[in-house]
Parts: C-alpha cells; structure tokens; sequence
C-alpha cells in the first residue's frame, strides 16, 4: 500500500532528517515549509496522515490543522512543538489532532506513534508485520488467532471459548494482538504503550494494567493460558503444554 504523509515543518534541516527516515521506514513523505504550502500539498495529494509543526510562518500549525479539518475531519494529524504547555496540548487535540509530540523527540518514538494510529484507521499494518512471531501452524491468519481453547478475532472484536463469545473493546483487542503475535515472547511495556496508546506516561500505564487484568479474567477458562507479569519489564502471553 502507498501509505502517504506530509510533513509540515519550517527547520530545514528537522524536516530533511524526517523525511529521509520515514521514507526509508517505508512511506512516501512530501515536505512543506510552511503553512500556506502545506495545505496546498494537502489538497493536492489527500496525504494518509499529516505531521504539523506549530510554529511556522505564513500560517501556523493550528491554522492548518482547521483548515485541513473542514476539506477531510477524518484524516490523522500529528502535531510537533517545542511548546509543551498544558494549554497547547489541549489547544491541539481540541482541534481534532490525534496526537501532540514534544520536541526534541527520538524518531522511532514518532514512528510508533504515526503506527499506531494508522493502524487504528486502517492504513497500515507494518509494525505487526515486524513483530510477527507466531507459529504458522497457531495462527488463522494476522488477524484472527487460535490461542489454546479460544479463537480470536481482531476485525470483529470477539473472542470465542467453544460456543461462547465475548465481545472486547478497542484497546482490549490491539493489547491481545500484540500479545498474539508475541507469543511467550516479552512484550516490553514502553512498545506496548507506545504502539497502542502512543505515549508511555504514568496514566497510560495504569490504563494498560487494568485492561490486561480484564484480559485475564477473559481467558480465564483456558488453564493453559497465562498472561505473565515480568516485574518492571512487560507482559507475554504464554501457552502451557500439559502431557
């Protein structure tokens, strides 16, 4: 799939940098620098996914954001700032942004970001291909899994135990897949939260443990079935065979 993004970013030298490495990740970028040219790019492309810095000339990064906003609501946006006052922030995703990166950044960082919510839209699907690591003989295909006694199914968001179905959340899915196509392998909490919920702070942390306890109490009817808390570092689905 081409899986387009414009970056909209006044540095020279930020919005080169980026561009290379995204376009080696595997995307096609198209730079502008600034305001006016970003949002004839975005007209003229319909770009994926937009990353917008917020301080800019001609017209600022809030300003496109709206105008991007009134041709396509649905398209992602990514904002890059320096400003990392709570009002900006707020400001941002009052906009309709789906995140907010603080400069400076590390730039595998926004690449899980830009993954994760392409993947929640339905863009893209590299970072799971990356981590894919189940047996073929475990799974049904990427998006549908046997593990142990349940079937699950991530598009229609069940998970089945013989007859009975259990319907999951957003979030109680992408965590299950993750851990599905890392199967007894560590699932480091910084990825975990990174690719899910696109930032590792406290609170998202805490929202993380909660739903991998709800995970737990789904699975509870498999006994060979665990979700494993290694202390400090992450979770792993794992599969115990009994003889």
């Amino acid at each position: 799939m081409d899986r387009s993004i414009l970056l909209v970013e006044d540095d020279p030298s930020l919005g080169m940098i980026l561009k290379e490495y995204l376009t080696i990740k595997g995307y096609n970028v198209e730079l502008a620098i600034d305001g006016e040219s970003g949002l004839n790019a975005f007209l003229k492309n319909r770009p994926h996914l937009c990353i917008i810095d917020i301080m800019m000339s001609k017209k600022d990064g809030f300003e496109l954001a709206n105008d991007i906003k009134i041709v396509d609501n649905l398209v992602p946006i990514i904002f890059l700032s320096a400003k990392s006052g709570v009002h900006d922030k707020i400001k941002g995703l009052s906009i309709g942004a789906d995140d907010y990166v603080i400069k400076p950044f590390i730039a595998e960082e926004l690449l899980l970001r830009i993954e994760a919510i392409l993947r929640r839209t339905g863009i893209t699907d590299t970072t799971f291909n990356e981590t894919y690591t189940i047996n073929s003989n475990k799974d049904i295909n990427k998006n549908k899994f046997k593990i142990g006694e349940y079937i699950f199914d991530y598009n229609l968001r069940i998970l089945q135990f013989n007859t009975s179905l259990q319907a999951l959340t957003s979030k109680e899915c992408e965590l299950l897949r993750l851990l599905c196509m890392n199967q007894n392998i560590l699932v480091t909490r910084e990825k975990a939260l990174l690719m899910i919920w696109g930032d590792n702070n406290y609170f998202n942390g805490r929202s993380m443990d909660v739903f991998i306890t709800k995970l737990r109490k789904h699975l509870k009817s498999d006994p060979s079935l665990e979700i494993v808390n290694v202390h400090g570092s992450g979770y792993k689905l794992m599969i115990h065979r009994y003889e």
